[in-house]
């Protein structure tokens, strides 16, 4: 005999090794668990032999495990292999003995750690403050609505397990810390936490109304004097910025002395939105002169489409007339408004369109679905994706297209971004429009809006999504079909006057502008 090894924490069946000799020559026996019952009435463990050679020995070892009934025939079974059979009894009987023991130790063991675990994983709720409360809210959120399911490669309920140990929340502040603090974590930009006034001006904003200073920004172009700041793309007529004489083609240095050189528009917007009646500090730069202004916030209506008649009055094309549609925003009233402004411009008899995109930022994803079905009969307008692929797809059926048939421009800048990318290429992989301008910013991913229970929120991405191309443009952009002038306006006044005049730098063949 050589060896005993057995298992009973995980399978109740012993493995039991043993080895004879048989006719003078070394045979290893190995017992393994089975279905087959030995014989025995008293006995219910299982067992086969293996390596049988020249017929059947019984090892003495084998008769006292597994307690053959009968010590006589146990006796005949172990004669002539020199063994003490009371030997063997004996330490059958030890043997029982210690593993009674051992069993009962390890029951009162097992029931020991289940006991602890309950007590640490039902945690008392009034061991969690309220500031507690809302950082779960926020994180239990993400943890359901995140479309990286791998959490930018973390344990998500590690670090839930770990801030709540570690992280101070003993004020609203210190939590909202703590919530930024963990978005940080996932490397979204896009997925940001809103301090409940951002919050509410957001919301509004989306439907159609804002609290801030009424202006449209973007990128600067070549066309602006400084490669630096951000640029004023519209005023709101009667808006606080407005009022002030900040104009189209401004620039912005800094918001509240933070300078705008490597500040994205996003934040932007963030900075400049703010609670009714509030102040806000602006230093603009005009020309040559650059001014320090303090605007007060105030609601300001938003009307996201601005619409012109061009006419060309080229050689060729006298009387060609174009219906210009520059759109600033993707709010609740934008594609009703899109809509408005195609039958107005019909009324006038346009041949063909050119939609400006440059620098919208995006908005409501549903809007820019809908004025893309505005401009399309059928075809894939984009495909929503989660980390294991494909997961929707939203399509032109020809149930709400208004102009489907007119000649179609659509004009991107490094600012249209979101919904307006969304947009683009949908109608340029459709082969519906052709693009002008320059790169798109790249952002591939759809945030949703979640309201927290003390009013603040979170923007959450909730999925990224591909052209009907099966294009992935996230931070490379929709590349256009063609370029524009440097010089090339971007309001809709300047717009039409490239048309009438040959000699101006930002002056397009309007025959060649609508080729492919």
């Amino acid at each position: 005999m050589e060896a005993v090894a057995f298992s009973f924490a995980s399978c109740p069946i012993p493995l039991v090794f043993s080895s004879t000799k048989i006719n003078n020559s070394q045979t290893n026996r190995r017992f393994f668990p089975t279905r087959r019952p030995i014989h025995n009435p008293h006995f219910t463990w299982k067992f086969q032999v293996s390596n049988i050679i020249q017929g059947y020995s019984v090892s003495p070892l084998w008769c006292a495990m597994f307690n053959i009934s009968g010590r006589t025939k146990c006796l005949k079974a172990v004669k002539g292999c020199g063994i003490n059979i009371h030997k063997i009894i004996s330490w059958q009987e030890k043997f029982k003995h210690n593993i009674s023991v051992i069993f009962v130790r390890l029951v009162t063991g097992m029931m020991l750690v289940i006991s602890v675990s309950l007590i640490v994983c039902k945690t008392p709720s009034g061991a969690l403050t309220e500031e507690n409360r809302l950082f779960l809210e926020a994180w239990r959120t993400v943890d359901r609505a995140y479309y990286d399911k791998t959490f930018n490669g973390q344990s998500w309920f590690r670090y839930r397990e770990n801030a709540l140990r570690n992280e101070p929340m003993n004020t609203r502040e210190e939590t909202y810390m703590a919530i930024r603090k963990m978005l940080s974590t996932l490397d979204d930009p896009f997925t940001r936490f809103l301090e409940p006034e951002k919050f509410k001006s957001l919301r509004s904003g989306t439907q159609g109304a804002l609290t801030g200073v009424g202006l449209s920004i973007g990128y600067p172009t070549m066309l602006n004097e400084s490669a630096t700041g951000l640029v004023v793309i519209s005023s709101s007529p009667g808006g606080p910025a407005n009022k002030a004489g900040v104009v189209p083609g401004d620039v912005i240095l800094a918001i509240d002395d933070t300078s705008t050189e490597d500040m994205d528009i996003y934040d932007a917007a963030d900075r400049l939105q703010g609670a009714e009646g509030s102040s806000v500090k602006l230093a603009i730069r005009s020309g040559s002169e650059i001014r320090n202004l303090v605007l007060k916030r105030e609601k300001v209506t938003l009307n996201p489409v601005k619409s012109r008649l061009c006419e060309i009055t080229s050689s060729g094309m006298d009387g060609f007339r174009i219906g210009y549609i520059k759109l600033t925003s993707f709010n609740q009233n934008a594609s009703g408004a899109v809509k408005d402004a195609i039958e107005m411009l019909r009324n006038n008899n346009v041949k063909a369109f050119v939609l400006d995109l440059r620098d919208n930022s995006g908005g409501l994803f549903p809007e820019g679905i809908e004025i893309a079905k505005i401009w399309l009969e059928k075809g894939v307008i984009v495909y929503i994706c989660d980390s294991r692929g494909v997961r929707d797809i939203y399509e032109a059926d020809g149930s709400n297209t208004v102009a489907a048939s007119e000649p179609l421009v659509v004009l991107v800048n490094r600012g249209t971004a979101s919904a307006s990318e969304i947009l683009a290429g949908a109608l340029k992989d459709n082969k519906r429009a052709l693009l002008y301008g320059e790169p798109t910013f790249g952002k591939g991913k759809i945030q949703s809006v979640f309201e927290l229970s003390d009013g603040s929120g979170l923007a959450v991405t909730v999925a990224r999504y591909e052209t009907p191309a099966h294009t992935d443009i996230n931070k490379v952009g929709i590349i256009p079909d063609h370029a524009l002038p440097t010089s090339f306006p971007v309001d809709e006044d300047g717009f039409c006057a490239c048309f009438k005049d040959p000699a101006s730098l930002c002056n397009l063949n309007g025959a060649e502008l609508f080729a492919r």
